[in-house]
């Protein structure tokens, strides 16, 4: 496993932050393309691990960037959505601390040389988050189809399984460093 490489699954990675800035800005305004733009870029979060385990791609950048690179990018739209008045400003503030919480742990772990692995709940709170998201940017403005609902309550769904989660990290890292 090497430090750094420029392989695909690491340029899938930059190229989910980069698109950060570009989502912002369409979204308010043009919510199709914006919630197509967040969904790309979500896309590529799956992407990048699975090319990188298929081809022995892996290497120590790509495990710190990537779940960073995951974090930017919902973080960007939870604001965005409490800027657009779609999410309360609660529920987004828990979801970003659970998300430094557990990038916190994973870094403090790295520095012991110990890599703590995703977890099932992480995972579907990621999926739910995701599925949240872009509910809550379309609105109705996807054929007149009404989103939000749906997207509220998947995004309590994701807080839950946000708060889970977060405790299943916290967890596993006080086990793996003692």
């Amino acid at each position: 496993m090497s430090t750094i490489r420029l392989n695909i699954p690491t340029i899938l990675t930059f190229s989910r932050i980069f698109s950060i800035p570009l989502f912002l800005v369409v979204a308010p305004k043009m919510p199709v393309l914006g919630a197509t733009i967040f969904a790309l870029a979500s896309l590529t979060d799956f992407l990048d691990g699975y090319i990188a385990r298929k081809t022995g791609q892996i290497t120590k950048f790509g495990i710190l960037l990537d779940p960073i690179a995951d974090k930017f990018l919902v973080i960007s739209a939870l604001i965005l959505l409490v800027d657009m008045e779609r999410l309360s400003v609660f529920v987004a503030t828990v979801i970003i601390i659970r998300e430094f919480l557990v990038t916190g742990l994973r870094v403090a772990a790295l520095t012991k040389r110990i890599i703590i692995p995703a977890e099932m709940g992480g995972k579907f709170k990621t999926t739910a988050q995701i599925v949240a998201i872009i509910c809550l940017i379309l609105g109705d403005n996807l054929f007149g189809i009404n989103l939000y609902i749906p997207g509220t309550v998947m995004i309590w769904i994701a807080l839950i399984l946000a708060l889970v989660s977060g405790v299943q990290y916290t967890i596993s890292f006080w086990k793996s460093v003692m």
